[in-house]
């Protein structure tokens, strides 16, 4: 007898109890992850585009972070020695200096631009500091409630209602002047407000039934709080970042103009501090004072408006008022 010849749907490779080839069946699960947040990103985009104050305050974010990104480029660093300044003490602007010169013959100019370098510096790192230690506070304390959370809640209560600008200068006045003290002075006295927002939110969260068919699964705390909470307060962390950058490098500015910050370095906060030591205001020399001033209000404007901006994209409540 013959052998028995396998069915042809089985011979090919294509019956119902086999896999498709690769590529035969459409896109595969990494593909359609990619699709989907590349779909999830452009509406995003669409939502952020249609806010018109959101868009301009990232347009000045950006052309801040770019003058501070390239400012090595075009300041000559000895230039801002005040032993070899090139111009002479307090000359108005020109076209040579376009914002006129300090008390050293420096240039206002290339001051303000180098000291974009640590404000913005200090600003970010400061709220990175101070949102990821509120975030952490807020969902450990949401997370798991009773004695913990309160004890929590009590520190950071505790922290809310002491004056934070006291705070950072007393421990400024502490620890050693430098960039790295200013930034733990802002980064360890304005979490508590990015602390109860992420706990607010993690309750929330908490009472959604997917939560307790995690933790029937079997879903521990750490899997639970990493997995399923904290992607969810990520869009309310990211708009209170944008919201918290703003007040660290006002707070930097605050510092550095009581005298607090590091001199050796250059901000814009240091450059009114200089200013007014030098005598700038009795004797009307405001090129030196309004340029830095100005900056500090124009990069607090645009993250602000970033900030709202966000806020009112991952916030459904606030997107159905428009």
């Amino acid at each position: 007898m013959s052998a028995v010849e396998p069915p042809p749907a089985a011979a090919g490779g294509t019956g119902a109890g086999s896999e498709p080839p690769p590529g035969a069946g459409g896109p595969g699960p990494r593909a359609l992850a990619r699709q989907r947040r590349r779909r999830a990103a452009a509406a995003f985009w669409r939502a952020y585009a249609a806010n018109p104050a959101g868009v301009a305050g990232l347009a000045g974010l950006l052309l801040f972070i770019l003058v501070a990104l390239s400012a090595p480029l075009f300041v000559d660093t000895a230039d801002l020695s005040v032993t070899r300044a090139p111009g002479s003490p307090y000359q108005p602007p020109s076209a040579e200096y376009p914002l006129g010169t300090d008390n050293f013959g420096r240039s206002v100019l290339d001051l303000v631009v180098w000291g974009s370098r640590v404000s913005l510096t200090v600003g970010f790192l400061a709220t990175l500091v101070s949102v990821a230690l509120g975030a952490l506070i807020g969902v450990v304390a949401g997370h798991f409630g009773g004695w913990t959370g309160t004890v929590l809640m009590r520190v950071t209560d505790w922290f809310l209602v002491l004056p934070t600008l006291v705070l950072a200068i007393a421990l400024a006045t502490v620890l050693d002047r430098s960039v790295f003290t200013v930034i733990l002075a802002i980064g360890i006295t304005a979490w508590p407000t990015t602390a109860r927002l992420v706990r607010a939110q993690t309750l929330a969260v908490e009472a959604r039934p997917y939560i307790e068919r995690a933790r029937a699964l079997g879903g521990g705390h750490w899997h639970i709080m990493g997995r399923h909470v904290l992607p969810n307060v990520m869009p309310l962390v990211l708009a209170q970042t944008t919201l918290m950058v703003a007040s660290s490098i006002i707070a930097e500015s605050t510092l550095a103009f009581l005298g607090l910050g590091d001199p050796t370095t250059i901000s814009w906060g240091g450059i009114l501090q200089d200013a007014r030591n030098a005598g700038a205001v009795s004797s009307g020399v405001w090129w030196y004072l309004l340029p830095p001033g100005l900056a500090i209000a124009l990069v607090a404007l645009a993250f602000t408006l970033c900030g709202r901006a966000l806020e009112g994209v991952l916030n459904p409540r606030l997107r159905e008022r428009r």
